[in-house]
């Protein structure tokens, strides 16, 4: 069952009309053709270039305890993204904002991951010319889920440096959030027959890239340091350089060969999906003694109490 009726977003129900219907919906809420529906019925053609050609750009926020967090730095990147990639809609930026907050409200989500995706779409005359391809806008607010439990985020998170060579930007935008992860599962299947929960591949150069939805930060006698090259950069990477700032920390973007990761004093990786996460053990190496390190919780500590302040946030309003 729709939420809405398809139409212009003008049309779309106002916060007072969504509530009229009360029901909740566990799973989540996407909005795609003009619909707010459950996720369960929120489909797409297998004929579109997404899904033929993972021809698509994403973005992924979340709500923390019913707020949105940085949430125009993540539409700033979906919209660079379409642009690189030649992509329209006919949604505008406030549009599109509306339409992300109807999707948690209607859900009733307070903690919830929340996307936005534009994909190539599919050509009415089935033409292999992309050009002719009506792009195609789906949005979905689900329950939030974190890259690391509880536990993991107590104790450190064991990771492996896999040999596997993240595409190079020469080849696809590392900027434009995509959907390429075959370097990235391949990466994940290295971690789990070496006994570990995810992994970092390399760049072309052999140095440090990012993980499986996640960059990676060194701690070394208190100076911080990320990949520079052939990364997406991250919201939650830019936000951990923004808090830098902010205590005074000495924070820098460049190469990190794994030998420099593993000498690091403390390690952590960054998401969306989960913040700020320490790494405890890479490889068959303890990361500095083994613990959480002291910054990394600083920082951690930081991180979710900016989730409060109104400067890094965007209330979601609820019925």
């Amino acid at each position: 069952m729709t939420l809405a009726v398809a139409g212009p977003l003008s049309a779309l129900p106002t916060v007072e009309q969504r509530h009229r219907d009360h029901r909740c919906y566990p799973d989540g809420v996407a909005f795609m053709d003009g619909q707010y529906l459950p996720m369960s019925e929120a489909k797409i053609s297998v004929l579109d270039w997404g899904f033929l050609h993972s021809d698509a750009t994403y973005d992924t926020v979340h709500v923390w305890d019913g707020r949105f967090f940085r949430l125009d730095l993540h539409l700033n990147r979906f919209f660079r993204g379409m642009e690189r990639l030649r992509m329209t809609l006919p949604y505008s930026r406030a549009e599109i904002e509306i339409i992300l907050a109807n999707c948690v409200s209607l859900s009733r989500h307070k903690s919830a991951y929340v996307e936005m995706i534009c994909t190539r779409g599919v050509s009415p005359t089935f033409s292999r010319d992309p050009r002719e391809a009506e792009n195609r806008f789906v949005a979905f607010a689900v329950p939030f889920g974190s890259v690391a439990s509880k536990e993991q985020l107590e104790r450190g998170l064991h990771i492996v440096v896999s040999d596997t060579v993240r595409i190079p930007p020469q080849s696809v935008d590392p900027s434009v959030k995509n959907y390429h992860w075959l370097d990235l599962v391949k990466g994940l299947f290295d971690a789990y027959d070496n006994g570990a929960e995810t992994a970092l591949v390399v760049d072309i150069s052999g140095n440090i890239a990012e993980g499986p939805g996640f960059n990676v930060f060194t701690v070394k006698e208190g100076q911080l340091r990320t990949p520079a090259q052939g990364v997406l950069l991250g919201i939650t990477r830019q936000t951990v350089l923004d808090l830098c700032d902010e205590l005074f920390l000495s924070a820098a973007v460049g190469d990190i060969a794994p030998n420099e990761l593993k000498a690091a004093d403390e390690v952590f990786i960054t998401s969306t999906a989960g913040g700020i996460m320490p790494v405890t053990r890479i490889d068959d190496v303890e990361v500095g003694d083994g613990k959480v390190g002291a910054l990394t919780r600083r920082l951690m500590e930081l991180y979710w109490k900016k989730h409060a302040d109104p400067t890094w946030s965007t209330p979601v309003t609820y019925a």
